[in-house]
């Protein structure tokens, strides 16, 4: 399995809906608080190409976007199989 980063906030309904939806198909990932470790905002930024929110998911090198592509990668089906290629 591909290895998964989400840049997150502990206030975002966004942040905690994706990594339930990651939580529930048994995803293990790399959480970065960018509330409590400001300083990696700008990388954010940088890897999501100029966006600002959160969340920021990244599975392998590929940046998927935020929850709501995530959700729609696995309502498409491509989910699984971006994580598992």
């Amino acid at each position: 399995m591909k290895p998964v980063e989400i840049y997150t906030s502990p206030l975002c309904g966004f942040c905690h809906a994706a990594k339930r939806l990651l939580k529930q198909k048994g995803v293990e990932f790399k959480e970065v608080d960018v509330f409590m470790h400001p300083k990696r905002k700008p990388e954010m930024i940088k890897r999501a190409g100029g966006k600002r929110t959160v969340p920021q998911i990244f599975i392998g090198t590929q940046h998927v976007g935020g929850c709501d592509e995530l959700y729609e990668l696995d309502r498409q089906g491509k989910l699984d199989r971006l994580l598992a290629a």
